[in-house]
C-alpha cells in the first residue's frame, strides 16, 4: 500500500507527519503542497470554480493518486482565516481516495488559524487510519 497526501490549508504539515513516521520510506509515496488555486487548477486538475468545496477535494485526492502512484491519498483545501476568501474560516474539505473510489466529507473547526491547521491534519490523519483498518 503507498499512501500520499494533497495539501492546501496545511501547507506541508500532513506530509511531515506521515514522513516521521516508522517505516514511511516503505509506504508514504509523498505529497503534493497545491497552495495556490492555479497550482490545484493545473497540476491537480481542480475544475474551475471554488477550491474549498467537495469537488475540488476529491480532484485533488484524485489526480494527487495519479501522480504519485499511491493507492491512498488524503487531500485537504480549506479556510483559516482571520481573512477568509471563499467560505468562513474553519471550513474544511477533505477528499480521499482509496483503492480507484474517491469520496469526500467536510469539517468546521473552531479557533485561530495555527489551531484549525493543527485539527484539519489530525482529522485528515485519523480519515487516513479509519481507511487502513476497514
Amino acid at each position: 500500500m503507498r499512501i500520499g497526501v494533497a495539501e492546501s490549508l496545511t501547507g506541508g504539515n500532513i506530509a511531515a507527519s506521515l514522513s516521521r513516521a516508522s517505516g514511511s520510506g516503505n509506504w508514504f509515496s509523498g505529497g503534493i503542497v497545491a497552495y495556490h488555486p492555479e497550482v490545484k487548477f493545473g497540476l491537480l486538475d481542480v475544475p474551475d470554480g471554488p477550491v474549498v468545496c467537495a469537488t475540488a477535494a476529491e480532484a485533488m485526492a484524485r489526480n494527487a493518486a495519479r501522480l504519485l502512484g499511491a493507492d491512498l491519498v488524503v487531500a485537504v483545501t480549506g479556510e483559516a482565516g482571520p481573512d477568509p476568501q471563499e467560505d468562513e474560516a474553519g471550513t474544511v474539505c477533505f477528499g480521499i481516495f482509496d483503492h480507484g473510489k474517491t469520496f469526500s466529507a467536510e469539517a468546521r473547526f473552531a479557533g485561530e488559524p495555527a489551531e484549525i491547521v493543527r485539527a484539519t491534519v489530525e482529522h485528515a490523519l485519523r480519515l487516513l487510519l479509519s481507511r487502513l483498518v476497514d
